[in-house]
C-alpha cells in the first residue's frame, strides 16, 4: 500500500512495522526518493511531551551525558490471543514481541540515546505455541558511549512497559502501560545538580502519549509543506535493530550496526538462518 501511494506522490503515515524486512525497508526508501511523497510511521511514544522534552534535554547537555539505560516492555499475551493464524508467525508478524510489542519503547530509547553500535541478544519460546520468540532481550552500546538493556516479553503476568536513563547529572524514568503523562516521569538529580529539577516541572502538561500526538504532528508538517516525522530512515533505523536483535540471538554473535544488507540472511527475514526452536 505505502509503494502505491508512493507511485501516486501521496504522503502516507503507516503503523508499525512499516515493513517486514529490511529489503522492503529498502524499496519504501527508493521509491520514496523517486517520488513528490514521503512516508512516515507511527511511533506514537515519541511525541508525549515528556519524551519531547527528554529529547531536548539530552541534546542541550543539561543531563550531563548519558551513561546507561534500561527499557522493558513486559507484557501478556495468553495462549487464545495467538490462537488467531496470522500471529506469532514470521510470515505474517515478521517477529514475536521484537517486532511487534516491544518496539514501541526501544524506538523511543533510540529516538532519545542516538546511533546505536552493537547489539548481544538472546531469543526465546518460553510459553507459548508459535513460531517467533516470546521472550527477547539485549545488550546494546551507543556510538555516544552509553549501553542499554533492552527486554520484550509477552510472558509477564504484571504488564508494565519501563524506561530508564542515567544521565552524569540525573536518573529519569517512566513507567507505564500503553501511553504516559508527564505524571509518570520522575527526575532524581545527582547531588550537585538539584537545578535540573525546576528544569524538568517548568513545563508540565496532562496530555497522553499516543496517536492523537504523532497524527497532529503530521498534519502539521503536511499542511507547512515539510517532510512528515519519523521518516522512513527514522524507521530504517529501528528496524535495522530488530534485524540485528533477531542475528545476534540466532547466530550467537554480536551484530554491529551496518552488518545486515543483501547477501545476508536476516536482510529479507527476520527469522533469517532461522530460530534454534524451528
Amino acid at each position: 500500500m505505502a509503494l502505491e501511494c508512493l507511485a501516486a506522490d501521496v504522503t502516507v503515515l503507516v503503523e508499525k512495522p512499516p515493513a517486514l524486512s529490511l529489503a522492503e525497508m529498502d524499496a519504501l526508501v527508493e521509491a520514496e526518493r523517486g517520488s513528490a511523497g514521503h512516508v512516515a510511521t507511527v511511533f506514537q511514544h515519541r511525541f508525549g511531551p515528556a519524551a519531547i522534552r527528554l529529547r531536548r534535554m539530552t541534546a542541550a547537555g543539561q543531563l550531563g551525558r548519558p551513561l546507561m539505560a534500561t527499557c522493558s516492555t513486559l507484557w501478556y499475551r495468553d495462549d487464545a490471543y495467538f490462537a488467531v493464524p496470522w500471529r506469532g508467525s514470521w510470515d505474517s508478524e515478521g517477529g514475536g514481541p521484537t517486532m511487534g510489542h516491544g518496539i514501541h519503547q526501544f524506538d523511543l530509547l533510540l529516538s532519545i540515546l542516538g546511533p546505536w553500535q552493537e547489539i548481544r541478544a538472546l531469543a526465546a519460546r518460553q510459553a507459548r505455541d508459535v513460531h517467533t520468540e516470546d521472550v527477547s532481550l539485549a545488550l546494546v552500546s551507543f556510538t555516544s558511549g552509553a549501553v542499554a538493556a533492552v527486554v520484550n516479553s509477552v510472558v509477564s503476568p504484571r504488564e508494565t512497559s519501563t524506561l530508564r536513563f542515567d544521565y552524569q547529572h540525573a536518573t529519569v524514568e517512566v513507567e507505564h502501560l500503553y501511553g504516559y503523562t508527564d505524571a509518570d516521569w520522575s527526575v532524581t538529580p545527582a547531588p550537585g545538580h538539584e537545578d535540573i529539577l525546576p528544569l524538568w516541572q517548568k513545563e508540565q502538561s496532562d496530555v497522553t502519549s499516543g496517536h492523537r500526538c504523532q497524527v497532529e504532528a503530521f498534519y502539521d508538517a503536511v499542511d507547512g509543506g515539510e517532510p512528515p516525522p519519523v521518516s522512513l530512515a527514522d524507521a530504517r533505523n529501528t528496524m535495522e535493530f530488530i534485524a540485528a536483535l533477531y542475528a545476534s540471538a540466532f547466530t550467537g554473535a554480536p551484530v554491529r550496526r551496518g552488518n545486515i544488507g543483501p547477501g545476508n540472511p536476516f536482510y529479507t527475514t527476520m527469522e533469517g538462518i532461522g530460530a534454534p526452536w524451528r
